[in-house]
């Protein structure tokens, strides 16, 4: 039996790439894998194929003299207890590596159609006050606190706010797995979401693996970074930040006071009410997460720092007892469009049935195998009748 020369270095870098810290936990699949590297023994190659694919790394990279350098391609403003995230795991580049592919072809979809730039992309600067650029994107989005008080749960709310989104020329990509693989969660810890800046193809991905009120911050905070003309992978916390990057900091405020405008907040409050009872009723009004509504108490003076901080620690802890409960499941066709972004999805259809873009193409961008698969997405998205 032949065994493949492979250093022991790059199958730990390749198990550690994909966030599996422990040999352990593949040594069901790999009974040898902890000798492969010690070195004490070789894999085969067909041994060495079916491991890069439980690590989601290409093959080829296994036989390279040393692990590669996998820097993101674009600013990395994600941080761990106030410090700069050194690694992206195989699950964050290959969805950010996917929604540039998607962004590209819009791109070049939108010039072959002659759709016009959208002027928002990079109309702000650091220097305004988060008040001027929050009021001038609630105009642009037609940002109604009205209209979003009386959607009766934060997934309408959230669907309304991307739909604004989308009328305005952004692609909204949602998803809590990489491309349509349910098995590859993606972790809030490590991200909640990226921006794309681009006057053609503006583009927001946020986790789906989020809570609903968190993704609808994240919102917030990616097109704040639009606004700005500038691509970024976020964090996104409610945090009011300090020691950070001015950008993300700014991002924050905007995305603070879009949501919950101070001059909304003030009449809200109400008098001696307890805090507890205070988050949950602002928390459902202005359909955000109960952080989000602590950090606009703490803004409006109506909380001092030691009490926020008490405040904000107490209901982290909560929230993250509450995490992972979440729904899943829903209408495949819908799921879909809400991953690839309704925009998307319509230009795509549209153009593949047009004969401009082979539907070999149109089926891995959409994560679809079946034409039949393909025609349905096309009539969700109102292209197909």
């Amino acid at each position: 039996m032949t065994r493949v020369a492979v250093r022991p270095e790059l199958l730990r870098w390749a198990r550690e790439r994909a966030g599996i810290v422990e040999a352990d936990l593949l040594l069901g699949r790999f009974p040898k894998l902890s000798a492969w590297e010690k070195g004490e023994t070789r894999p085969t190659l067909k041994q060495l194929e079916a491991f890069a694919h439980a690590v989601h790394v290409p093959i080829g990279y296994l036989f390279l003299p040393a692990p590669p350098s996998e820097p993101l391609p674009i600013p990395d403003f994600r941080t761990l207890d106030g410090r700069g995230v050194r690694r992206a795991s195989a699950d964050l580049l290959d969805m950010l590596y996917a929604c540039q592919e998607r962004q590209g072809w819009y791109r070049e979809f939108a010039l072959t159609v002659r759709l016009p730039e959208v002027d928002f992309v990079g109309s702000a600067a650091v220097g305004e006050r988060p008040e001027d650029v929050a009021a001038r994107m609630a105009r642009a989005l037609g940002f109604d606190l009205a209209a979003r008080a009386e959607c009766r749960t934060w997934e309408e709310a959230l669907r309304l706010f991307i739909g604004q989104a989308d009328r305005l020329g952004v692609l909204v990509m949602v998803s809590g797995v990489v491309g349509s693989n349910n098995r590859r969660t993606l972790d809030p810890e490590e991200f909640r979401g990226f921006a794309l800046a681009d006057t053609r193809a503006p583009l927001v991905f946020i986790n789906g693996a989020d809570t609903k009120s968190g993704q609808m911050f994240t919102l917030a905070h990616e097109l704040a970074h639009l606004w700005l003309g500038a691509s970024a992978v976020s964090d996104a916390s409610a945090a009011p930040l300090t020691g950070h990057r001015r950008e993300e900091v700014w991002c924050n405020a905007v995305a603070a006071e879009l949501l919950v405008p101070l001059s909304a907040l003030r009449p809200a409050l109400q008098r001696d009410e307890p805090l507890d009872r205070s988050l949950a009723r602002l928390a459902r009004q202005f359909k955000v997460s109960t952080l989000v509504v602590l950090r606009r108490l703490l803004d409006a003076g109506a909380l001092d720092r030691p009490a926020f901080d008490r405040a904000w620690a107490s209901e982290r802890a909560r929230l993250r007892e509450l995490a992972g409960a979440g729904s899943g499941g829903g209408d495949f066709y819908r799921t879909t469009l809400s991953r690839v972004s309704r925009r998307f999805a319509r230009a795509l259809v549209e153009s593949t049935l047009e004969g401009q873009t082979l539907y070999r193409d149109a089926f891995r961008m959409l994560g679809v195998s079946k034409t039949e698969t393909f025609n349905n997405i096309g009539r969700e998205a109102g292209v197909m009748g």
